[in-house]
């Protein structure tokens, strides 16, 4: 269990499904979809949401290609934290947000597999969290033509990975998007 003390509750964290993060990301519809279903799955069983939404010179506050895809619409109720680095904890308000719910294990999905999604999970294990990565719930684009795998082996990979992962005190592993039980007790 998470090494915070007093926080006994989950959230999911939606990262980046912005339009110009997933626009031309590796099954995208399919992706978008089952985070729809994790973000009605949360809402039902009273679990927190916490959106994350990217700043930079591509995405550019309140442009298209910042908004989040219609497919997923934020409650005014659920957190929406702003980051400009890959972790979503660097330099944002995260933490804070997180403890004030007093949340100690983080579901993840969204995007950028290769990229925010893989450092948040690293930024929370290190931070004390326990972290389920929801392997069928995030995406990336296709960098192969820089050198970089598939993005279906860079998705495999980082769902074998995670997996796998383990620290001292704290739980970390995968679920799939039919399989999430906001309820249950995830053991790495």
């Amino acid at each position: 269990m998470s090494t915070l003390v007093d926080r006994p509750n989950t959230a999911l964290l939606v990262i980046d499904v912005q339009n110009g993060v997933v626009g031309e990301a590796y099954a995208r519809d399919a992706v978008v979809a089952n985070i729809g279903t994790l973000v009605d799955k949360a809402r039902a069983a009273g679990i927190d949401l916490v959106w994350i939404q990217h700043n930079s010179d591509e995405l550019v506050r309140d442009s298209e290609s910042w908004q989040y895809v219609p497919e997923l619409v934020r409650r005014e109720s659920e957190p929406l934290v702003q980051k400009a680095y890959a972790d979503s904890f660097e330099e944002t308000d995260l933490e804070s947000v997180l403890a004030a719910h007093g949340i100690g294990h983080l579901f993840v999905a969204g995007a950028q597999t290769d990229e925010c999604i893989r450092s948040t999970l690293h930024g929370a294990i290190t931070r004390g969290y326990d972290a389920t990565l929801v392997d069928d719930a995030h995406t990336t684009e296709d960098l192969s033509e820089y050198g970089a795998p598939s993005p279906d082996k860079v998705i495999a990979h980082t769902n074998m990975y995670w997996k796998y992962h383990t620290a001292p005190g704290r739980t970390a592993g995968t679920v799939s998007t039919g399989d999430v039980d906001f309820a249950a007790k995830y053991e790495a």
